[in-house]
């Protein structure tokens, strides 16, 4: 495989298909992700243990591009498009259809030290991967290095002066101009300065005193990049200085 593939768009959208299910399921995905926390979230999609996975990716004319076999690589650095299908192995000797029908499935306890023991686990994955309370300090350093160079990628890609709309969950969308692209001193990682079309910012270009750009009060505001899109998006008018 050669160097990274870098992409703008923070999320892919993928077919899901499995050997132990005959349909597949649409997921979007944080390109950000590691192989591993991937597996983890396709456990929950098609109930093959993160640890018995093997992955591979299919283009949109539905041929095989590669498998995906390094758990510590991002989604991000595959070449993942919007379409494309990952196809989970399942290496735990299940048959297909076993899990579509719940009430079929056996349902047991096992004891803390059995558990313990077996290979293939979560716990076990989670420990040969270092992922959440295996997780060690160097390994987290990694981690946060990895998802920083994704986002400085997605930040690069953002020009000063561009259009763009903002989409963040639980809010409405925004639309306006880059202003600034970059690190902060208010927070770690890079951020987008925006000026809004109207005032729904929180500031005016200024953070704890420090000016990164100029705009009126409450026009203006930070965001991730991965929560912008720029495009050719006109300048909306949304009435907030009509009168009363």
């Amino acid at each position: 495989m050669s160097g990274p593939v870098v992409h703008s768009a923070p999320t892919v959208t993928v077919l899901i298909s499995s050997t132990l299910n005959s349909y597949s399921s649409e997921k979007r995905f944080n390109r950000g992700l590691t192989l591993a926390e991937l597996k983890c979230k396709l456990e929950l999609v098609v109930g093959t243990p993160a640890s018995c996975m093997d992955l591979e990716l299919y283009s949109l004319d539905n041929k095989l591009i590669m498998r995906m076999d390094s758990d510590d690589s991002l989604l991000g650095s595959y070449p993942v498009d919007d379409g494309c299908r990952i196809h989970v192995i399942d290496k735990s000797g299940s048959r297909i259809g076993e899990y579509e029908d719940v009430s079929r499935v056996e349902k047991y306890e096992i004891s803390s030290d059995a558990y313990e023991k077996r290979s293939d686990s979560v716990r076990s994955f989670l420990k040969r991967n270092k992922m959440g309370q295996f997780k060690d300090e160097s390994a987290a350093k990694s981690d946060l290095e990895q998802k920083l160079a994704v986002e400085k990628s997605l930040a690069e890609a953002i020009t000063v002066g561009a259009r763009c709309e903002i989409h963040v969950s639980g809010q409405p969308t925004k639309r306006g101009t880059v202003m600034y692209s970059g690190l902060v001193d208010f927070k770690p990682g890079y951020w987008i300065g925006v000026r809004y079309d109207e005032p729904l910012g929180k500031n005016d270009g200024s953070v704890n005193g420090k000016q990164y750009f100029q705009c009126p009060p409450k026009y203006g505001a930070f965001v991730k990049p991965q929560f912008l899109t720029v495009g050719d998006f006109p300048e909306e008018d949304y009435g907030l200085d009509d009168e009363m």
